[in-house]
């Protein structure tokens, strides 16, 4: 696939992906307790600081993504594109791995980052004529 096709394509998955992870951001900062029970963790105190905090790293990478989609070199492009195939992939494993019962939530959570993963790979390896 031309380098650019490839690069193109990326782009559209990372912007795609900060508006999920921006969307997951905002949910974490505002509403730590309803995200929490989603995924069937008894809510505590410490617990919605942390979902807190990680909903700020989140707004930091949905930025970050959001920003190499539109403004990054090919080469920056796809380096992130590589970063995220494994860390969306990693999120869908974790998800699975919640210690808790899992339910449609922390399934469906775990099938985006499956979905974003695979994204990316046909993405990168896509041979279209």
């Amino acid at each position: 696939m031309n380098s650019d096709v490839k690069t193109k394509q990326i782009r559209i998955v990372l912007r795609t992906g900060s508006l999920v992870f921006g969307i997951s951001a905002l949910t974490l900062i505002a509403l730590p307790r309803f995200f929490n029970e989603l995924l069937g963790f008894e809510s505590t105190s410490e617990l919605e600081w942390a979902m807190r905090m990680i909903g700020i790293t989140l707004v930091a990478l949905a930025g970050n993504m959001f920003s190499v989609s539109t403004r990054g070199t090919s080469e920056s492009v796809l380096f992130s594109g590589r970063v995220m195939l494994v860390s969306a992939f990693a999120l869908g494993v974790l998800t699975l791995l919640i210690p808790v019962e899992l339910n449609w939530f922390t399934i469906l959570y775990a099938i985006v980052g499956f979905g974003f993963s695979a994204a990316y790979l046909f993405a990168m390896v896509n041979r279209t004529k």
